[in-house]
């Protein structure tokens, strides 16, 4: 890949506080995307990449169980005639790249190769570069170009989300299967429910009170509702407000814009850059004014801090709103930490799985979640670490849903062999994937309804 033409310091793919290493323990790095740069999307040095990539992965093979695109793109060079990738058909690369699902685990987790090492692998923004050079050459078909328009799905559906929720309902026989035939969404995806109220409209009308007891009085921070919350899961953010202002936190409900996750899964790259123009715009006046800025989801929390700078490398109020941000979970834990959590948390019966979404570990912060919710007294708290396979719209899409299942059957041996009540995680949609492919309790045990982190610490409160 093109290196970027402003010779921007590349960005430390680590925690706030970490710094660049010298030597074979060096943080991950990664290059600002050239996107804005003619090279970026074309198909000849992008195939001449993709094949010293493929060909280095070959070699070994560490990521073969992490997702569907290891295994295809292992299955074909073991396939070919000379068992090596100079006799795989090039045409067979995109298949590597669609079973892609971005979520940063071969390069965050498993890759001894990244940069600083000198072969300066980067497979996820490889895969997202082809993306994108495919999105330019071909656009998105009609059901792509609907599905990512989050803000406006969510403001038309809201006021017939009763309509909305019952047509796709999963099991509805009448209109999934019509669906399916029509969108090329899976009948047997469980979708997520539009709410008529959004978070911001709950919060504005029942505000909770504020603890001026709590040890944490003096803190201020917005927080960036997500489009999934806002439209989705209102009950995930009211819980996270409720449990800020139990903790003292003064805070303020912002949502501008969705983040652009899910152009960034179609290589929209461009239109990423305006989203994050849209978002940053409303909330930089607030970090002027001294408040963090708290990402209710783990993707959102990921673009915010890592995806963004990278894409407008050169924008330092971009530098500035990413340093500002945390993840809900991981500004609790830094509550307990500095000040102490407030007091009256009561155990939760039945135990907590924490499944830990890709794109929270992907920001490299440790399992907040977890660490948070296991300040929850005689409460049993356990932790999986597995990939749900959801993706965005990789899950619910009849092409790659298949591939999603089969990504998500080892988190979901793990959640059933912790033998727990509930089931959270930072990524709500994950959550709810994993809970499809689980599918009906055994006899005698409730079904699990898939919880945010911050609900859990809500009911640990009574709130």
């Amino acid at each position: 890949m093109a290196q970027p033409p402003n010779e921007a310091e590349p960005i430390v793919a680590g925690p706030k506080e970490a710094g660049p290493k010298e030597g074979s323990l060096a943080a991950p790095t990664r290059h600002a995307l050239d996107w804005q740069n003619d090279d970026f999307y074309d198909e000849n040095l992008i195939t001449k990449e993709l094949e010293r990539v493929f060909d280095i992965c070959h070699g070994c093979r560490r990521c073969f169980n992490l997702c569907e695109s290891f295994p295809i793109l292992f299955d074909m060079i073991d396939d070919s005639e000379s068992g090596e990738l100079d006799t795989v058909d090039k045409s067979e690369y995109s298949k590597v790249v669609d079973a892609c699902t971005l979520c940063d685990m071969c390069f965050m987790v498993k890759c001894p190769y990244v940069p600083p090492h000198e072969f300066d692998l980067d497979f996820p923004h490889l895969m997202l570069r082809a993306r994108a050079a495919e999105f330019k050459k071909e656009g998105a078909n009609f059901t792509e170009k609907q599905l990512v328009k989050m803000d406006r799905n969510g403001k038309l559906i809201g006021p017939i989300s009763g309509l909305a929720n019952w047509a796709s309902k999963l099991g509805n026989k009448l209109t999934r299967p019509a669906m399916e035939k029509m969108t090329g969404i899976d009948k047997d995806a469980d979708l997520p429910k539009f709410h008529s109220k959004t978070f911001e409209k709950l919060s504005v009308k029942n505000p909770p009170i504020r603890n001026m007891d709590a040890p944490a009085i003096g803190r201020k921070a917005v927080i960036y509702a997500t489009c999934y919350v806002d439209y989705n899961k209102p009950e995930s953010g009211t819980a996270a407000h409720a449990v800020l202002a139990k903790n003292g936190v003064e805070t303020e409900i912002v949502y501008p814009a969705c983040c652009g996750m899910p152009y960034l899964e179609q290589g929209n790259i461009k239109q990423v850059a305006k989203q994050a123009e849209k978002v940053k715009a409303e909330l930089l006046p607030w970090i002027d004014k001294g408040y963090d800025i708290i990402a209710l989801t783990a993707s959102c929390g990921l673009m915010m801090k890592m995806e963004w700078p990278l894409i407008l490398p050169n924008d330092e109020d971009i530098k500035r709103l990413s340093a500002a941000t945390y993840d809900v979970a991981e500004y609790m834990v830094d509550i307990a930490k500095k000040e102490g959590l407030a007091e009256g948390l009561s155990p939760i019966e039945g135990g907590i799985t924490v499944h830990s979404a890709c794109h929270a570990r992907a920001q490299n912060m440790g399992a907040k979640s977890a660490e948070m919710l296991r300040r929850i007294p005689d409460t049993k708290v356990d932790i999986v670490e597995r990939c749900s396979g959801h993706g965005g719209t990789f899950g619910i899409m009849k092409q790659t849903r298949s591939m999603a299942v089969k990504v998500a059957r080892p988190a979901v041996r793990q959640i059933k062999a912790k033998g727990n009540a509930n089931l959270c995680s930072d990524c709500p949609l994950a959550c709810q994937h994993l809970i499809t492919v689980m599918g009906a309790p055994d006899e005698g045990t409730a079904p699990m309804a898939p919880d945010h982190p911050m609900e859990l610490m809500a009911k640990a409160y009574g709130l």
